[in-house]
């Protein structure tokens, strides 16, 4: 296949979200170039996040009570053109700390722009929104 073989380049877009993921799952697993672009920009309900060095803090920084995550990614839509992609996905993520039950869990939607690079796809805009929480915030 061609570089810019379409069915190839929708694939490649779509292991973006499931490498990042992973990361964000266990952030020692990586760190985040081969999933974001250096000038990536990132907002969340966390901020805005610009830069792979500030996106990297904010997957590394340690968190409260130790507490982990668990990603469940659906509905993965990524569409390619020359070379930019659109990506959009809905993740539930499951908070626990280990060896108990879950505490918290949050219904999202993701949402990216992708861009070829000399090294492969990576993530140059994402957008997380959430949709639904539970427990629900005080």
């Amino acid at each position: 296949m061609s570089a810019t073989d379409p069915l190839r380049d929708r694939l490649e877009v779509a292991d973006l979200l499931t490498r990042l993921t992973h990361w964000l799952d266990d952030p020692e697993a990586g760190d985040g170039g081969a999933i974001y672009a250096e000038d990536a920009v990132v907002r969340s309900p966390r901020g805005r996040f610009e830069g792979l060095a500030a996106i990297r803090e904010l997957v590394t920084a340690p968190r409260p009570g130790g507490e982990l995550t668990q990603h469940f990614t659906s509905d993965v839509l990524a569409e390619s053109e020359g070379d930019t992609a659109s990506l959009t996905a809905h993740t539930v993520t499951v908070f626990f700390h280990a060896g108990r039950a879950p505490h918290r869990t949050v219904g999202l939607r993701f949402a990216a722009t992708a861009a070829r690079t000399p090294d492969g796809w990576r993530i140059a805009r994402a957008e997380i929104t959430p949709q639904w929480f539970s427990p629900a915030p005080a």
